[in-house]
């Protein structure tokens, strides 16, 4: 099982660039962390999970203070639960300074 993900800023209407990703188990044991690139990927966070539930921690607020606006949420964690581990998991993110929302890509 693969893992990506891609941040889309809705309110620049632009990837989400420079925003850091940490990968955890719910128990909060690190397994990978990444920035995404300039088209607000990381194409791969992890190459290998078993079956089981898992954390993706976005730096939100990070982000915006990095692009010289304020956002209500410093971080946002979407837990998601891998049950085929031999199939590519994608989660996107689109995000803007006081809402947020997210899905199973392919």
């Amino acid at each position: 099982m693969s893992l990506s993900t891609h941040v889309l800023d809705a309110s620049r209407g632009t990837p989400a660039a420079g925003v850091a990703v940490r990968l955890t188990t719910t128990g909060g044991h690190e397994l990978a962390a990444a920035v995404t690139d300039a088209d607000g990927r990381v194409r791969e966070l992890a190459a290998e999970l078993g079956a089981g539930d898992y954390r993706l921690t976005f730096a939100t607020g990070e982000y915006f203070a990095a692009n010289g606006q304020q956002g209500f949420y410093p971080e946002v964690v979407v837990t998601f639960t891998v049950t085929d581990p031999g199939q590519h998991h994608h989660v996107p993110l689109l995000l803007s300074p006081y809402a947020y929302s997210t899905y199973r890509g392919s």
